[in-house]
């Protein structure tokens, strides 16, 4: 494997390490065949769902779960987990489960489970945790990252030039909008870190001129407002959140995977990496030559993929004057300050430097 592949490989198993850390507060506790009765039985109660990531009425349950697990993060008496069956199936069977999902109680100190058998909502959940486990938490709110529009803030929100705008039009009464509003929200999450890119919804049943006015007829209505048409365009994709992460990337230009993880695509220029490949294995005479060809490229460029240029004409002119290993070595610094306790849209910025300086990496 050449040293780029090598690079490549693992500075995408590094980023995936590092989201995971990432997300660690906020999702529920991932349990598997290696640290199972590490975690449950010990000196803590534990609530198990034993799921399957195909499974509907895991996905239905996934909100409230997560919900739950939110309220009780700083119960250090109560632990809230999860195992995947499908990846998992030894442990599952081992604890009888044999449909999905499966909630069961491991009190403190025991691997002996009681199952749950009461409604899955958060509400519940939170009631018999508090129960078994003599806890006396209260459930959470958490922040919603798809903006709520009003007829006061539609314009300026969605008709607003420089923002590429998905409204979902729905009603509070609709079952198949109740059905979208968890994966709606992941949509949400995905993109909190895109100033770009704005994920909202309207109540339309409520503000029904509004709606008209978008010739929305049923519900859930969803549709695109790019930067460059705010007459807006219907949305006629699936309502999986890969349909919608799949959607956005094409129409905005953006790299995030349904975590709204930056994806290895981050920052790349594809006219700009054309001119790197030849830029590698062309002689220091010729790499100033193509330097120029690249500022040239890069004087054409606009919006996000500007700023990208900028990046691109820096790792080359450290090429030159540093010599072939700059790119190598700036890789390593930058996965150790990815390491380090940093803001999320600093370890974007990072993310994208280093997927760019991974072109450069002979």
């Amino acid at each position: 494997m050449e040293r780029s592949q090598i690079w490549f490989a693992l500075g995408t198993v590094t980023l995936a390490l590092l989201f995971a850390c990432a997300l660690a507060d906020d999702e529920v506790f991932v349990l598997t065949q290696a640290n199972f009765e590490k975690e449950v039985g010990q000196d803590r109660g534990a609530l198990v769902e034993f799921y399957a990531p195909w499974c509907g009425h895991c996905k239905k349950l996934a909100p409230e779960y997560e919900k739950l697990s939110s309220s009780f993060k700083k119960a250090k008496s109560v632990l809230i987990g999860k195992v995947d069956c499908d990846e998992h199936k030894g442990l599952c069977s081992k604890y009888g489960v044999s449909g999905y999902p499966t909630i069961q109680w491991f009190p403190k100190g025991s691997l002996e489970p009681t199952r749950y058998e009461g409604p899955r909502t958060a509400e519940s959940l939170a009631e018999f945790v508090n129960t078994e486990g003599g806890t006396n938490v209260k459930l959470a709110s958490i922040p919603s990252n798809v903006v709520v529009l009003t007829p006061e803030t539609f314009d300026q929100i969605v008709l607003d030039e420089s923002k590429d705008v998905l409204v979902e039009f729905y009603a509070p009464w609709c079952g198949h909008c109740k059905h979208l509003a968890p994966t709606y929200e992941k949509v949400g999450n995905a993109y909190k870190l895109e100033e770009d890119v704005i994920i909202a919804n309207l109540d339309a049943d409520k503000h029904t001129d509004l709606a008209e006015k978008y010739g929305v007829s049923g519900y859930p209505t969803l549709k695109f407002f790019p930067k460059g048409n705010k007459a807006g365009e219907d949305y006629d994709g699936g309502h999986d959140l890969d349909d919608f992460v799949k959607f956005l990337n094409e129409k905005c230009g953006t790299s995030r995977d349904a975590n709204g993880q930056l994806t290895a695509q981050a920052g790349i220029v594809a006219s700009l990496d054309a001119l790197v490949k030849e830029f590698v294995s062309a002689s220091d005479d010729e790499r100033k030559t193509i330097l120029s060809r690249m500022e040239e490229e890069v004087e054409k460029l606009t919006g996000f993929s500007a700023r990208y240029g900028k990046t691109y004409l820096k790792a080359a002119k450290s090429c030159i004057e540093k010599g072939a290993n700059y790119a190598t070595k700036e890789i390593e610094r930058l996965q150790r300050m990815l390491a380090k306790s940093i803001s999320a849209s600093k370890a974007d910025e990072f993310i994208i430097k280093k997927n760019i300086l991974s072109t450069f990496s002979a």
